[in-house]
């Protein structure tokens, strides 16, 4: 395992994920209004077969899904561009939720399943890091593990192209405090809300592009993730708690909280390491709930 420590990878400016001319807050306040009606099945069968004919309009993110999805599967062929289909279809399954749940919560709610592995959440009597990635309906289950830990809960997000559609999906309630990474003392609000005895929850599955950065293997070949996250936890002598949440074939959410990991000095990156091996087991499992529409190996293209 090794640093990524690329001096042009730290001074350029880094992309913004999906930058299409679909992210647009009036086309899914569109959609929501065209939909609000809708039972939940009919609803989301709808945005599934919307989703099958994403790709057409977005060629670059297809090809993107494709390869991982070859080196995550092994799948050639039709069986490839299955799965391919699929992956489009569930996102905009998960995201015709979230739509629904920024508005109306309780309608969603009602079909989030068991949460497996709760205990590990609740016995953290102080403050916890809660690391998750972009699988499944990641930001249904932040508000959901905000309410099961009975802490404010401070949500890390990356600040959109889309400022509008970003205040319209993610407000701040239930418990959830939505912080943009790129406020310059992120790090020192984060730090504050531990020490308070509050939770933070981060993403862990997206590079930085910068020297925060670590290689580690996934699905066989290096990819970078970032350290942040334990740093954080080390730093604030706490535990972090990896937690998804995925879509089943009943259409029903399944929170899975895992064994908390401790994080002491110098460890920082074996921490990384333990988390990446979760993370390839559940992608493993959901293959087309990987929501990363991009090289996961190699983000910034160099």
């Amino acid at each position: 395992m090794s640093r990524v420590e690329s001096p042009s990878a730290v001074r350029a400016p880094l992309p913004r994920w999906y930058a299409h001319r679909y992210n647009r807050s009036e086309l899914y306040r569109l959609v929501a209004a065209a939909t609000r009606w809708l039972p939940r099945p009919t609803r989301l069968e709808l945005a599934r077969r919307i989703g099958h004919l994403a790709p057409r309009v977005l060629p670059a993110e297809r090809a993107a899904v494709r390869n991982t999805l070859s080196v995550m599967t092994g799948a050639v062929g039709s069986r490839l561009a299955e799965l391919t289909r699929d992956v489009f279809g569930e996102f905009a399954m998960c995201f015709s939720d979230l739509i629904v749940a920024s508005r109306r919560p309780a309608r969603v709610s009602a079909h989030m399943g068991p949460v497996r592995g709760i205990e590990q959440l609740l016995r953290q009597e102080g403050a916890v890091v809660s690391l998750t990635a972009h699988v499944g309906n990641w930001e249904l289950a932040g508000r959901l593990l905000a309410q099961h830990s009975a802490r404010p809960t401070h949500v890390v997000v990356a600040v959109e192209e889309a400022r509008a559609l970003e205040r319209w999906l993610r407000r701040d309630g239930d418990g959830v405090r939505f912080v943009a990474r790129a406020q310059p003392t992120v790090s020192l609000t984060l730090m504050a809300a531990l020490r308070r005895g509050e939770a933070v929850a981060l993403q862990g599955d997206r590079a930085l592009g910068n020297r925060g950065d670590v290689m580690v293997p996934f699905f066989g070949r290096p990819a970078p993730f970032p350290v942040g996250p334990f740093q954080l936890a080390r730093a604030a002598a706490v535990p972090l708690v990896p937690a998804f949440c995925t879509l089943g074939a009943d259409r029903e959410y399944v929170v899975r909280v895992l064994d908390p990991l401790p994080v002491v000095r110098g460890a920082e990156e074996d921490g990384l390491r333990t988390w990446v091996a979760n993370l390839e087991r559940v992608v493993a499992e959901k293959p087309t709930q990987w929501f990363n529409f991009f090289d996961i190996w190699n983000p910034f293209g160099s």
